[in-house]
């Protein structure tokens, strides 16, 4: 299985910068400055069908299109390091092994669109990401793979790291730029979108780290190759999947889109712990809807699991063995979301806490039939919000009532959970 992402991974260790460009790295580069139009990069990614992977899924082509070519002054690039949903970790890992091909991604980017600085917006968290990224981009400096005239080619772009002040809201990317700017980190109100009036006013372009990663081997390979990678039409190249819960493998792994349900949590996950059967996970991180034994046919790329009733997102797959109530699981996800909340709009701040009011009331033993109907309304009003922060929040909601309004039920009628 050929790897795009992890290709230039050594046990144990970070890759060096020599390690790096003795296997590819930078070829990229070269190439596009050398030989390629930024708009000839631009047309390769948008071919490629790259997907956005931090979460959306938009075509990353796309957005970058959106930037007006004609309107004078500065524009920006950010990369969303952020990462702080529950059951995400594929960018800690990806940067732990190779930070190199975030910086090339991004040079590669940024020449496209014509950016000359770009941010790197981090997790605080990560201290060992950061320096990475650190020694990275004073390496690629060093090598005249970043900074000024780059490669001789005319093209000059600085790249910045900024450390989150750690609340999970500065992953959505308006209030991330708010964050940048040194303001509340509130989301925005759209339109006018960040490709058009971003970052200081400037037509920006955020991009996760897993995308902008994937952006030199599309460049030096060709958008055909990098499609060929998955193993359906529908999907495009590889994905870092972030397994954790009840099976015996929760390592960070690169694995081609469209690979089913099934396959992955019986050969890469390597199965169930030993005495454990599968009762249901969250296939994209804490914001999406369970899937259960009966989506194992269901292939893992953005269009199959939205059809059938989830979302891809980061790939973050957390899975719950038959013992695991889950309506105190919804309960455990529900706490992190409401404490998240920026409050900035009234569903989001009134509606979560609420919504963590009666999950723990029926988990507890103190629920009431009614209170199913309620958590339904609340699935639907909590769709109109500033952000995706609450309609994400009510995804684990919507697959509990769902696939297991039962237990929900048996929790009302017994008056107690079921599984203690």
């Amino acid at each position: 299985m050929e790897q795009v992402l992890f290709r230039h991974n050594k046990p144990g260790r970070p890759v060096t910068f020599a390690e790096y460009c003795a296997e590819g790295g930078f070829a990229a580069l070269h190439k596009a400055l050398k030989e390629l139009s930024p708009d000839d990069v631009q047309r390769a990614v948008i071919d490629s069908g790259l997907r956005g992977r931090g979460g959306a899924g938009f075509p990353t082509g796309k957005k970058w299109s959106f930037v007006p070519r004609d309107l004078p002054g500065p524009r920006y690039l950010i990369c969303n390091c952020d990462e702080m949903e529950p059951g995400t970790y594929k960018d800690r890992a990806l940067l732990e092994a190779n930070p190199y091909s975030l910086v090339e991604g991004m040079v590669l980017a940024g020449y496209a669109i014509g950016v000359s600085h770009a941010f790197i917006f981090i997790r605080r968290g990560y201290e060992l990401p950061a320096a990475n990224l650190r020694h990275a981009i004073a390496e690629a400096k060093e090598a005249g793979l970043l900074g000024r005239n780059i490669l001789g080619s005319g093209f000059s772009m600085e790249i910045d790291i900024h450390l989150s002040a750690g609340r999970y809201i500065c992953g959505e990317e308006t209030a991330l730029m708010n964050a940048l700017e040194g303001v509340r980190a509130n989301p925005r109100a759209k339109p006018p979108f960040p490709a058009v009036k971003g970052l200081w006013g400037r037509p920006t372009v955020v991009n996760n780290v897993e995308t902008l990663a994937n952006v030199p081997y599309i460049v030096a390979n060709g958008a055909t190759r990098f499609k060929g990678l998955a193993t359906t039409p529908e999907g495009s190249g590889m994905k870092l999947f972030c397994p954790s819960g009840h099976v015996r493998n929760t390592v960070c792994m690169e694995l081609p889109l469209g690979m089913t349900l099934g396959e992955i949590i019986d050969g890469p996950c390597g199965g169930m712990l030993p005495g454990k059967k599968f009762k249901a996970c969250i296939p994209g991180g804490a914001s999406t809807p369970y899937f259960t034994a009966d989506h194992f046919n269901v292939p893992m790329d953005f269009d199959a699991v939205a059809k059938a009733g989830s979302r891809l997102g980061t790939g973050g797959i957390v899975v719950f063995d038959e013992q695991t109530c889950m309506v105190g699981a919804t309960l455990n996800l529900t706490q992190f979301f409401a404490r998240e909340s920026c409050g900035w709009c009234t569903p989001c701040r009134e509606g979560l806490p609420y919504v963590r009011e009666i999950l723990t009331r029926i988990e507890a033993g103190g629920g009431e039939p009614e209170d199913i109907e309620i958590l339904r309304e609340h699935v639907h009003y909590l769709n109109y919000t500033f952000c995706a922060l609450a309609p994400g929040a009510m995804g684990p909601v919507e697959g509990l009532l769902q696939l297991f309004e039962d237990e929900i039920r048996e929790h009302i009628t017994k008056r107690r959970c079921p599984f203690r």
